[in-house]
């Protein structure tokens, strides 16, 4: 049997049923203890901030740190990292590939001079494999979910306007229908997407940051403080793992990321969960 340990003492093996026996009891706890049970920090620093995160729902976590996209293991020990294009936002995971929202032009212009694209990467080595031009999100994409054997695309929205755009595509990528999303006005429009409980949940810059909260037609809204910007993704019936970056990456020697627990609030939406 062949055993290797992270700087943490996450056990990377398959171990038998009898071997397991012979492993101590905190050994056991620590190779057993799934994503969401703790915060995990990404090893290093980056030029761009963090734009978003994805899992495989097993031992891997991507981050799109704007020019670079990042894999890491679930104590957030690099894996492998590549240096991507400007602006490279909030991914998903999917069947082996990451999906990842890219805009090459300008975000929230009112004249949609924004190039919207969605890259496919391997999610084992982040080859890229793919890109599909999304030119119906003409404020930008910033954000990419899949559920339902449908992706959603969400991204920019330039000031002034009373409502957030969604844009529906198949599971090929070909584009279905433009949602219009009834929330009032976010600043810069929606950063990351999520699906669970029956809900979608869609991270808002602003001051403070905003959550959305909607059903899964898309006909009622609810509006709560709480910053999911960086980063939401389910790992749970009611709990997620939030992300939180550095907001002075110059004067700190770069760009950073933590994901931390959260779980559903019925008056908050979502709040942090302390984790021993």
């Amino acid at each position: 049997m062949k055993m290797s340990f992270s700087r943490r003492g996450f056990l990377r093996a398959q171990l038998a049923p009898a071997a397991l026996a012979f492993l101590p009891r905190t050994l056991l706890a620590e190779a057993a203890k799934p994503l969401g049970t703790a915060a995990i920090t990404c090893e290093g620093s980056y030029p761009g901030h963090l734009q978003g995160i994805c899992t495989n729902n097993r031992d891997s976590v991507y981050w799109a740190f704007t020019t670079v996209l990042v894999k890491t293991d679930a104590n957030g020990k690099v894996m492998k990292k590549i240096p991507v294009v400007a602006h490279h936002g909030a991914p998903c995971y999917l069947d082996g590939k990451v999906y990842v929202p890219v805009n090459l032009a300008k975000f929230d212009d009112a004249t949609s001079l924004a190039d919207s694209w969605v890259y496919v990467y391997d999610a084992a080595d982040l080859t890229l494999l793919s890109k599909h031009k999304a030119g119906e999100a003409i404020y930008g994409a910033g954000g990419i979910y899949y559920h339902n054997n449908k992706f959603l695309v969400v991204g920019g929205l330039p000031e002034g306007f009373n409502e957030n755009y969604l844009y529906e595509y198949d599971r090929d990528l070909k584009f279905l229908r433009k949602i219009t999303l009834h929330s009032g006005y976010t600043t810069k429009g929606i950063q990351t997407a999520a699906f669970n409980d029956g809900y979608w949940w869609f991270g808002c810059y602003g001051s403070p940051h905003m959550l959305l909260k909607v059903d899964e037609n898309f006909s009622s809204t609810q509006k709560f403080v709480f910053d999911c910007a960086l980063g939401i993704v389910p790992v749970g019936p009611s709990r997620f793992l939030v992300a939180r970056g550095n907001s002075s990456c110059a004067q700190e020697g770069g760009c950073r990321g933590q994901l931390i627990p959260a779980e559903v609030n019925k008056t908050q939406g979502l709040s942090l969960r302390s984790v021993s």
